[in-house]
């Protein structure tokens, strides 16, 4: 069972950088290696947002000891990963304040559409 967090727990990571957001994201779906992670948010930001490891490991770090994101202690499916590669996943409490940023910027969005700033597409 999923453990709930207190809306002043989540929000007090509020606003999340961009760099912590879209990593937050990448392994909302599943665990992802730090390459993995570069990969996933270059794609899904179609080139714009290339993190070097330098940024990815300093990130990954600040989320981990924030509680946002853990390692883990076992790699999916050794045989076939590399034995050097960290595996990075979500928390709990780090899937809550990924939604709440989501929400937070879809808030954002809607307040830009009400002052014409955006169209509807």
């Amino acid at each position: 069972m999923t453990r709930s967090y207190r809306q002043v727990e989540v929000d007090q990571f509020l606003p999340l950088t961009p760099v912590a957001f879209e990593i937050l994201l990448a392994v909302a779906g599943g665990e992802r290696h730090g390459y993995g992670i570069m990969q996933d948010i270059e794609a899904s930001t179609r080139g714009k947002v290339r993190l070097n490891p330098g940024t990815l490991y300093r990130a990954v770090g600040r989320l981990v000891n924030a509680g946002l994101l853990e390692e883990l202690a076992e790699r999916p499916a050794p045989d076939l990963h590399d034995a050097r590669r960290r595996y990075y996943t979500a928390t709990p409490l780090g899937l809550q304040v990924a939604k709440a940023e989501a929400r937070r910027l879809e808030a954002q969005i809607a307040e830009a559409r009400a002052k014409k700033l955006l169209r509807r597409t």
